[in-house]
């Protein structure tokens, strides 16, 4: 039996508003997994001066409710300041979409979740996190649970290819279980950076493969 999407989340999905990449990002910011069934990367523009988000677009992986919502979460974020931008809620996507079916509303949380965490990427990149907490390996952990292991379509900490995380005054050591020459290794070196260095107290980020 077909899911009972709303008109409004149909038009979405097939006149998605913003889909594609910015090249030249300010931030970008990815959430999900393939082979979780949804994936969503936002990408941002935003005026340095009044951080004003003057661009936003999405790219998707998933069914017709992660398409319309990222589709919809980039309407209401263009134009808005970063704080403003914040403040957007999966209730208001969903709101927005003329509601979704409750067992498609964490794809509204999904893409809520890559919109704040783009948001985050340019204010960690631009010195402007208020709470400047120190990093720790959990941390670290944490987010290269968000580097993708393109092999499977999971992250590199949940297919055990993290072998040894090391901070030690601001300089970062992480040891990845597959060959240097592997086909995937410089691309997975350039997502842990780009996830890692903008922490506000790391100085460097190195990256080596052993396998």
């Amino acid at each position: 039996m077909p899911l009972p999407y709303s008109d409004i989340v149909m038009e979405h999905f097939r006149n998605p508003r913003n889909v594609g990449r910015i090249e030249d990002a300010d931030a970008k910011a990815v959430e999900g997994s393939p082979a979780c069934g949804d994936m969503v990367a936002v990408y941002l523009k935003v005026d340095e001066a009044t951080h004003r988000i003057e661009d936003v677009k999405f790219e998707s992986y998933g069914c017709a409710s992660n398409i319309a919502t990222g589709s919809i979460i980039t309407e209401l974020a263009k134009g808005k300041t970063l704080e403003e931008a914040k403040q957007i809620t999966w209730q208001q996507a969903s709101e927005a979409l003329g509601g979704l079916p409750p067992i498609k509303a964490h794809c509204s949380v999904l893409a809520v979740d890559g919109l704040r965490a783009a948001i985050q990427n340019y204010e960690e990149k631009h010195g402007l996190i208020k709470e400047r907490v120190p990093t720790t390996e959990e941390e670290i952990r944490r987010r290269l649970k968000h580097v993708m292991n393109p092999m499977v379509g999971l992250d590199l900490v949940r297919t055990k290819l993290v072998r040894e995380i090391r901070l030690e005054n601001g300089q970062v050591r992480i040891v990845i279980d597959l060959p240097p020459d592997h086909q995937f290794a410089s691309n997975i070196r350039e997502e842990i950076r780009e996830k890692i260095e903008p922490l506000w107290d790391v100085e460097s980020v190195e990256v080596e493969f052993t396998g």
